[in-house]
């Protein structure tokens, strides 16, 4: 069983930059497509990012051209910069694990969650 831990998130002014991590323990993940969701309140969690193992990212289209997915398979861990960032970007966001290689663009496809981190934008 993979545990995911993520931290780095806080309270930034609108246009400013977070970065996330998240590091993984319990077994190598450098197989596995590894990603970034969030959730608001009141909303349901939705797909930020991900990156395949052989380090394929894909964005949802409200982040693309302002975060930026990453990993270091010698560390086991995931990143997420996060420049330009809005108020509407306010939310929990969970790291996840998929099952397989490619392939995490739901939050059907995930097979472990991190515990969140909050990412709060002021205005």
């Amino acid at each position: 069983q993979v545990q995911l831990v993520e931290s780095g998130g806080g309270l930034v002014q609108a246009g400013g930059s977070l970065r996330v991590s998240c590091a993984a323990s319990g077994r190598t993940v450098s197989r596995y497509a590894m990603g970034w969701f969030r959730q608001a309140p009141e909303k349901e969690r939705e797909f930020v990012a991900a990156i395949s193992w052989t380090g394929a990212t894909y964005y949802a289209d409200s982040v693309k051209g302002r975060f930026t997915i990453s990993r270091d398979n010698a560390k086991n861990t995931v990143y997420l910069q996060m420049n330009s960032l809005k108020p509407e970007d306010t939310a929990v966001y969970y790291c996840a694990i998929g099952g397989q290689p490619y392939g995490l663009g739901s939050v059907a496809d995930v097979r472990s969650w991190g515990q969140g981190t909050q990412v709060t934008v002021s205005s």
